[in-house]
């Protein structure tokens, strides 16, 4: 009997990254290809198809879905719509074309999203009913599961913990708006919370030798490694603003435990520590003490593990 897979596509703005996974979790093959080689979505899915029929062809499996991870990615039209960071304008009918080039099922859902039912399915939340997935990356992502089900709201388009505002925040963000909680629990938050400290103090730093354009998270988190007090700070600084932001999202829902995913992530103690301190410290007493902070237990890879995951949960439905 053949194992039955499902296509896991996590689509970028740089790359689009595919997986071939089996219902255990086991990724049977893998690749990726360039965004921005394909001027329209139907050439992307056509040249998908040929690159991923040969990796289907030498092994012994079946196909049974199709799960897409994309910016804007609508679970209800099962479209990518607007999609700021894609060449591909407009209304893309991501599902459809993927459906009939296929012959399989597909099922669409935004990033972060997609990454919350891959923990569900592969990773640490195996067994919850009641948690959430924050994606820490060059924005911050979420997905939130009730009772053993993603929340998408009315439009699909629910979870947006990213843009929640912070008391007191006045940064702009890309979409719109001032004091958005991207704007500082991120790589781009933390890049210009380190910026703004060594712009108001004085305190020495090895950050000040390296020109502004060229500081990233990774190059904090290497400072904050070595002590570094500016480094350190924005650390503190990040976990506050994001402790806070999860003690807010703890009172509405309660979940069993909070899951963060993405580059940022792996910061370690210099942004678990600050973030469970400061969400314990602002936590309504009633839920005290009841709610893990835990790093993700999905590989590298997680977004195309999602996307996969996907499919398992639909058709299981």
């Amino acid at each position: 009997m053949q194992t039955t897979v499902s296509l896991g596509i996590d689509i970028g703005g740089t790359n689009i990254a595919f997986g071939i996974i089996d219902k255990s979790g086991n990724c049977l093959a893998n690749g990726s290809l360039p965004t921005t080689a394909y001027n329209t979505p139907q050439d992307f899915v056509q040249d998908l198809y040929k690159t991923v029929k040969k990796e289907l062809d030498n092994l012994d499996v079946q196909l049974v879905g199709i799960g897409v991870g994309a910016p804007n990615g609508n679970y209800f039209n099962g479209t990518i719509e607007n999609a700021a960071n894609l060449s591909w304008k407009g209304t893309i009918p991501m599902v459809e074309l993927l459906t009939k080039q296929f012959g399989v099922p597909a099922f669409i859902t935004n990033d972060a999203k997609a990454a919350a039912i891959g923990e569900m399915v592969y990773g640490g939340a195996k067994g919850m009913k009641d948690f959430v997935v924050i994606t820490l990356g060059t924005g911050l992502g979420s997905g939130i599961v009730i009772n053993g089900k993603l929340v998408y709201g009315h439009d699909g388009l629910a979870g947006e913990v990213g843009h929640t505002l912070v008391c007191g925040g006045d940064r702009y963000c890309n979409c719109g708006r001032r004091g958005c909680l991207e704007t500082y629990a991120s790589a781009t938050g933390i890049k210009r919370t380190a910026c703004e400290l060594l712009a108001l103090e004085n305190t020495p730093s090895a950050l000040r030798d390296i020109p502004y354009t060229e500081i990233t998270a990774k190059k904090v988190y290497d400072a904050a490694q070595k002590g570094d007090p500016i480094a350190l700070e924005a650390f503190r600084i990040t976990g506050e603003q994001l402790g806070k932001a999860l003690a807010n999202l703890v009172a509405i829902i309660s979940p069993e435990a909070i899951f963060l995913q993405g580059g940022v992530a792996n910061a370690g103690e210099w942004l678990f520590k600050t973030t469970q301190e400061q969400m314990e410290a602002n936590m309504l007493y009633i839920f005290k003490q009841k709610i893990k902070i835990l790093r993700s237990s999905l590989p590298t890879n997680a977004a195309i593990y999602g996307a996969s995951a996907l499919v398992w949960t639909e058709l299981n439905n």
